[in-house]
């Protein structure tokens, strides 16, 4: 304890650090990559594109042949390609690029690695029984406000059931206990004012695509909480709604999406320097 509490003294410019290392929630390479401070010079402008899911974990099932993992891959793929096509000073980075399964703290280590600017995370939202809703919206890491935003958070960090000794990695966190995201209120970083500019920036292109606009959100996602750049996470649509479902799966929808992503990251990447 006298060992932490005198890191914690050694960083009372950052309060969020200094409250996580007491909490024993702030891996190393994290503080690290916070401390080192803002991006090199002349380092090029790195995005890294996750596409949630993969492999043995398939994330929501619609009810005919939609995957989220295959959606978010694919969404994910094509925002990629128009990226590396159109902004020749971005180097895109990949959590992956194939259906495998990937952990949730690899991919913000993928990210913590590359030292990111930026970093996306792509989902495709789900609802129980017989609800049917449509649109998009988008995440951002914080307190969840509503009921609605834990649901979503809860689904979403699931994953970590499938992970090895996962109590141990994450701390004992259950993703299914509402105690377990207080540790969230903690996270209103420097980083939050261009994480929630991106989400909005998301949402609107969303919109001027024609998707109805679930807004933008704050809630708890583990995949957040280690990365040490701007970030957000995307719910593309919900693929347990049928009409939804069709979109999500067709290369109408997949192009609209990416193209709508592509459009808010270039808008962040020109505005918010």
């Amino acid at each position: 304890m006298r060992r932490k509490m005198k890191q914690i003294r050694a960083h009372r410019q950052f309060p969020v650090i200094a409250a996580l290392l007491l909490a024993g929630l702030l891996c190393p390479a994290l503080l690290g990559a916070v401390s080192k401070g803002g991006p090199a010079a002349n380092k090029p402008f790195t995005l890294v594109l996750d596409a949630g899911h993969g492999g043995k974990d398939p994330g929501a099932l619609g009810h005919g042949k939609g995957r989220e993992k295959n959606i978010n891959l694919a969404v994910a793929l094509a925002v990629g390609r128009l990226i590396t096509q159109n902004l020749k000073d971005v180097k895109v980075v990949y959590t992956r690029k194939t259906d495998v399964f990937v952990e949730l703290d690899e991919r913000a280590a993928i990210a913590n690695r590359a030292k990111a600017d930026l970093f996306v995370s792509i989902h495709t939202n789900a609802l129980p029984g017989k609800k049917q809703l449509t649109g998009s919206e988008t995440y951002t890491l914080g307190m969840h406000r509503a009921a609605d935003n834990l649901a979503v958070a809860k689904r979403e960090n699931s994953v970590i059931s499938l992970e090895k000794d996962y109590q141990t990695r994450y701390e004992g966190f259950d993703p299914k206990s509402s105690e377990s995201y207080i540790i969230f209120e903690f996270l209103q970083d420097k980083n939050m004012e261009k994480s929630v500019r991106l989400a909005q920036l998301v949402q609107k292109q969303f919109s001027a695509a024609g998707r109805p606009d679930k807004g933008v959100h704050q809630a708890g996602f583990l995949v957040l909480r280690a990365t040490s750049m701007p970030s957000c996470l995307i719910e593309l649509g919900y693929v347990t709604t049928a009409s939804e479902e069709r979109y999500l799966t067709s290369d109408r929808g997949v192009s609209q999406l990416a193209d709508a992503i592509y459009k808010a990251i270039k808008k962040y990447k020109e505005t918010c320097k």
